[in-house]
């Protein structure tokens, strides 16, 4: 089969190779064919090794296709089902899954399986980005990670769900509970950002300042439920004669620490500040002992947008039929997989919100 992997960690394109074959599922796993995957700014991560990958591996995690194969103990998947990939499964037995409510935390499924080959190259060994590699034409993951879904959901529209739509929306309604009424601003206008605009006017937020050094984003972002947008150095003038002391919350939707610490200014005292982004492990947020004791700010981190995949998908693509969610607009480009070091360069200038590749 075809699939898009990266060789070594560090390198800049991707080879598209036609001689990779797909690992069998076991007894509780599926095969996938992938009909359509987004291309995420984690994938750029994971690629540059911000995010801990082996190498070789296949990119690729935000995706969504057709079962082809199911093992023999497999339960409530069959052959021809329509699923999404859920890149950090719930085991649905864990203390984070049962007892605490958060199976988005459950990493007992996401770490046994990022670890181990998902593709053969030959004699070599190929894994998936975080386990799953969407990438691919054919993809082999644990049940649990396979969420059924409608069979008149498009795919493209399906494979935005499996990323970047519930991590932007989830953090908005999920993690930072956005109320009625408030203030909200986002830093970073790419498809996390957006999704978290549009979880915030889903939300009920009368203000939604989007914040981007992209003109062009600053106005695609009032397309979306932005009320407000601005360029960084705009920011403190708009915030003034917004809200006077700053915002009930605000998103960091970047992965980039000065933008996190300025997310944090930007908030009123009391109120919410919600990382979105990937930072690197070797970079840091300063913060003084006074201003933590003093503005009483919740300084939290939002992974996966707090979402349970098995519910969770389900009700966002309630809210995309029912037209609340505009997911069809947040696809800039649809390319093939032959094209997806040219999907990187996009992302990289700021060109699109998202790029959708199919085989």
């Amino acid at each position: 089969m075809r699939a898009a992997v990266l060789l070594t960690t560090g390198d800049e394109k991707l080879v598209i190779v036609d001689d990779i074959e797909v690992i069998p599922p076991g007894p509780t796993d599926v095969t996938i064919k992938i009909e359509a995957t987004g291309v995420c700014h984690s994938d750029l991560h994971a690629m540059n090794g911000s995010l801990p990958q082996g190498a070789p591996f296949v990119p690729g995690h935000e995706g969504a296709g057709i079962i082809t194969e199911v093992g023999d103990k497999v339960e409530g998947l069959a052959v021809g089902d329509h699923v999404i990939v859920a890149w950090s499964p719930p085991c649905g037995k864990c203390n984070n899954c049962v007892e605490r409510k958060q199976p988005h935390l459950c990493v007992m499924i996401q770490f046994a399986i990022a670890g181990a080959p998902k593709f053969k190259r030959g004699d070599e060994d190929v894994y998936g980005m975080a386990g799953t590699g969407t990438f691919a034409e054919y993809l082999t993951v644990p049940q649990e990670a396979a969420i059924k879904i409608d069979d008149d959901i498009p795919f493209e529209i399906a494979s935005l769900i499996g990323c970047g739509v519930s991590t932007g929306v989830g953090a908005a309604i999920n993690t930072a509970k956005v109320k009625p009424g408030s203030s909200v601003v986002v830093f970073g206008c790419g498809g996390v950002g957006i999704s978290a605009i549009q979880g915030a006017h889903v939300a009920g937020a009368a203000i939604i300042v989007a914040v981007d050094l992209v003109e062009s984003k600053l106005e695609q972002a009032k397309e979306f439920g932005a009320t407000h947008s601005c360029k960084p150095d705009e920011l403190a003038a708009l915030q003034a004669e917004l809200t006077g002391d700053g915002f009930d919350y605000a998103f960091e939707a970047i992965g980039v620490p000065a933008v996190m610490r300025q997310a944090y200014d930007a908030t009123r005292r009391g109120g919410t500040v919600c990382v979105i982004g990937v930072g690197a492990m070797d970079q840091e947020v300063s913060f003084n002992g006074f201003e933590i004791f003093f503005s009483e700010k919740t300084f939290m981190g939002s992974y996966y947008g707090s979402v349970d995949v098995r519910s969770d998908f389900h009700k966002l693509l309630r809210l995309w039929k029912s037209g609340q969610l505009n997911l069809e607009g947040m696809i800039s480009k649809r390319m093939k997989i032959d094209d997806i070091n040219d999907a990187f360069t996009a992302m990289k200038n700021g060109e699109v919100i998202r790029t959708v590749i199919t085989f």
